[in-house]
């Protein structure tokens, strides 16, 4: 599948999907019906190069030429988000409940064979770059990401904290005028919890529920209101009629099955990616769970010599999106999408020459 489909490419796929298979005819038909009309030469171009990357199957010949959806994983069930958000919360059809067959699903490759390509060449480049740089530039440039990634983590939750008050804060410890103090705890918990990650790497090349508390503990240490710890309580998100679990014993058993996951898994960008998401979607803690996610998501990438994400340069309401996609539908299609992208961003601007 291609790393970045157009909106168009996202609606021709979620058409076929709901479809046996379909016809270039029965693909226009929707489009006209949806108010947006497609020409006949477009449509043939875009389902030619959506062939070409395997994203969609072609058969038959003349006027009997049908396509249908290439096999796969459920996860990589392709979900256009603007389209799916112009219908509000209560009126989308969603999974409600924890779905426990997930884990089955995130047995299976999640990335293609042309986007593990491009992860793999991007995080040699960056251990080639990391292997040239004198000690001094190292610290530099690891302390440049973790203000932005406290700044940026930080924002996605509501924070409103700038990039250049965030850098005070972490360097000089000057809280800004005009800002709550429990704003200034959520980035400076941040720079201590992503200190103590690139600090001990080899903590991480296997995860276990102890680790993931540890990080959770660190990032929401004096934070009024928030305890430490596997919730007792429901929770629940704003913008979606998604449950998580509900019972300390079922969060548990949930965490346990994402850990002996993550740990059974090879490749180290599905299992970033793997517990970014569960996490996410477990909510194990009262607060602070997608905080939780991404530093462990980064621990596991720094553990394996692969760049962190600063997700410096990603939109929060893209993000949240995403998340929200994976929740409802369990489709990680889109996340998957902004999660490469994330990375190759981090490996051109940081430990890099190529600035």
């Amino acid at each position: 599948m291609m790393n970045q489909l157009t909106p168009r490419q996202y609606r021709i796929l979620q058409f076929i999907q709901t479809q046996e298979s379909t016809s270039n005819a029965g693909i226009r038909a929707y489009f006209i019906q949806v108010s947006v009309p497609i020409s006949r030469i477009t449509l043939i171009r875009e389902l030619d190069i959506l062939v070409h990357t395997k994203s969609i199957q072609k058969y038959g010949a003349g006027r009997n030429v049908r396509y249908k959806l290439t096999e796969e994983t459920p996860l990589l069930r392709v979900i256009d988000p603007e389209f799916y958000f112009k219908t509000e919360s209560d009126q989308r059809t969603i999974l409600k409940t924890f779905n426990f067959d997930i884990f089955t699903s995130f047995s299976a490759p999640i990335f293609t064979e042309s986007e593990q390509q491009k992860l793999t060449a991007l995080t040699l480049a960056y251990q080639k770059n990391q292997a040239s740089m004198p000690p001094y530039l190292i610290q530099k440039e690891t302390q440049r990401l973790t203000i932005e990634l406290s700044w940026k983590s930080s924002q996605i939750e509501g924070n409103t904290y700038s990039l250049l008050d965030t850098e005070a804060l972490v360097k000089e410890n000057r809280e800004a005028p005009g800002h709550t103090k429990e704003e200034a705890l959520m980035i400076l918990n941040h720079k201590y919890a992503i200190d103590y990650i690139m600090a001990h790497p080899e903590n991480f090349t296997i995860m276990s529920l102890r680790k993931i508390e540890d990080i959770h503990g660190l990032l929401v240490q004096n934070l009024p209101g928030v305890h430490h710890g596997i919730r007792h309580h429901q929770v629940r998100i704003i913008g979606t009629n998604y449950y998580p679990l509900d019972t300390p014993y079922q969060v548990k058993e949930a965490l346990e099955s994402t850990v002996d996951l993550v740990n059974r898994q090879k490749n180290p960008f599905q299992k970033a990616l793997s517990a970014i998401l569960l996490i996410s979607y477990i909510q194990p803690f009262i607060d602070g769970n997608k905080r939780a996610a991404r530093l462990i998501g980064n621990a596991l990438l720094h553990a394996h010599r692969a760049c962190p994400l600063s997700y410096r340069s990603i939109d929060p309401v893209d993000y949240k999106k995403a998340v929200l996609l994976f929740y409802e539908q369990n489709s990680l299609a889109y996340f998957k999408t902004l999660f490469i992208a994330q990375y190759e961003f981090s490996v051109k601007n940081y430990f890099s020459d190529l600035k």
